[in-house]
């Protein structure tokens, strides 16, 4: 990878009030597809990007791409991905003004976002004071409810078994007992009856204390069926926020997500109208700076409901990005830097429909158990509006210790027909030897009645599953 020249280093952003200069070197704390993607982003700014990479990732693409890359710990996450003190360092020692974390390992760690100001380091994305805030889902609740916002029917966090258990009953069956903070669908079960409630609560709590250091829970109406959407938002330093639309996530197996796509099927332009309004106060209630996502449960009536509100970029960021031309990385730099959104909400236009496939090497006929090995050949889709953001290139090995997620897929067109159409076509031309992947998981999926006629909602990998099981014993 050739380098840019330093006299081409210099970015500079326009805002309302003249030029505002960028960063001149970002350092990315993330690896893969998305750790690509903000290097990608910082070299069309003119900024000069630092990778780091554990042992495993020696010969991963973002170490390559990046202009400086420094190693800083063994494969194990614990070790390097998550070790603030050795990315701090590196930050300091590059020279480095800020670090972008990407999203999951320490995009929503309040104490790195406290230890990057300290460091007199800019954090790309909202204060730590706001991701401690908002990661709190009991007082993000409270917060949402104070400002106007639908929230679910539910409970504050409660810890007493015996309270818990009589509060349960006010609520009513079906409940989701939630943990209060992290996410990822962990620390969190179903219960169907006050007989399965005691182990529920208990199990629940105890996986919310191994995984996130805290073992507070509350209750929620288990609403079904439902669809899972989300709005997109973009809000500086100085108050002003835009929503990007609605993004339709509710192909999820075990509460992950699988398929996204832009525009919702199942939302009227009144619908989306009064979602965008909910989004915008919740960010407005909590002050909330650079770019998030308020997630939302969308029942069979047309009500919806607040989830969450997730303080970082998602994953899914590039449906939005297909279907409205508004390249977020780069305003969350901006932002970052400084910059006031020139982007207006009545300059925000959805162009046709989006969607996204999560292709992640796993052995779907086997439990999706994770893939590991070495790509012997690989072939990419091409032609207009087809976009694989992915790390993956031909020889290189996956190591056996991150997310098996190894690419996203994303395609628009002009109708949501024409997207499905374009999407299958794009799958059966990308080609990944070497390891198990769930290209062909994905052909079926959009080829299924439920999600053809777009009234598919978050049941619909199960429902799909015990009615392929079915089928199969017919036989």
């Amino acid at each position: 990878m050739i380098p840019l020249q330093p006299s081409a280093r210099k970015g500079y952003c326009p805002s309302r009030e003249g030029v505002i200069e960028l960063f001149s070197k970002i350092l990315i704390a993330n690896r893969g597809e998305i750790a690509v993607r903000i290097i990608r982003a910082c070299r069309e700014m003119g900024i000069s990007t630092v990778a780091v990479y554990s042992q495993a990732d020696k010969d991963a693409l973002h170490v390559t791409m990046a202009d400086e890359s420094y190693c800083i710990g063994a494969p194990q996450v614990a070790d390097s991905y998550l070790n603030m003190a050795a990315i701090l360092e590196v930050a300091v020692v590059s020279g480095a003004q800020a670090i972008h974390p990407g999203y999951g390992l320490l995009s929503e760690n309040a104490k790195f976002a406290a230890l990057c100001r300290e460091c007199n380091i800019e954090f790309i994305g909202p204060s730590a004071e706001m991701i401690e805030r908002l990661g709190d889902k009991d007082e993000a609740r409270k917060t949402m409810r104070a400002a106007g916002v639908p929230v679910t029917p539910g409970s504050d966090v409660i810890d007493d078994i015996d309270e818990a258990r009589k509060k349960a009953k006010e609520i009513g069956f079906p409940l989701l007992v939630k943990a209060r903070s992290g996410g990822g669908g962990r620390g969190i079960r179903r219960v169907d009856s006050i007989d399965e409630f005691d182990n529920a609560f208990l199990s629940a709590k105890a996986e919310a204390q191994s995984a996130f250091g805290d073992g507070a829970v509350y209750m929620e109406k288990y609403l079904y069926p439902v669809k899972h959407v989300e709005m997109q938002l973009l809000s500086d330093k100085y108050g002003n926020v835009v929503c990007l639309g609605e993004r339709e996530c509710s192909v999820q197996r075990k509460n992950q997500k699988l398929i996204e796509e832009s525009p919702s099927p199942a939302i009227t332009p009144e619908i989306r109208a009064k979602m965008m309004d909910a989004a915008a106060k919740a960010a407005r209630a909590v002050g909330y700076e650079n770019a998030g996502t308020v997630e939302f449960l969308l029942d069979k009536d047309k009500n919806f409901y607040f989830m969450e509100m997730n303080t970082r970029l998602q994953v899914e960021h590039a449906v939005t990005e297909m279907v409205v031309g508004i390249d977020i990385v780069q305003w969350q730099i901006r932002i970052a830097s400084g910059a006031k959104l020139t982007i207006t909400q009545d300059r925000v236009f959805i162009h046709g429909n989006a969607i996204e496939c999560r292709i992640n090497a796993e052995d779907v006929d086997n439990n999706f158990r994770p893939s590991c090995g070495t790509i012997n050949f690989i072939h990419v889709p091409g032609g207009p509006c087809v976009r694989f953001d992915t790390a993956i290139y031909q020889d290189y090995s996956i190591p056996p210790y991150y997310d098996s997620m190894i690419g996203k897929l994303i395609v628009q067109a002009r109708s949501r027909e024409l997207a499905i159409r374009k999407m299958k076509m794009a799958l059966s031309e990308l080609t990944i030897n070497g390891v198990k992947q769930n290209r062909d998981l994905h052909i079926d999926i959009l080829s299924d009645p439920a999600f053809v006629s777009g009234e598919y909602t978050t049941g619909f990998m199960e429902e799909r599953r015990i009615r392929l099981e079915k089928e199969k014993n017919k036989k």
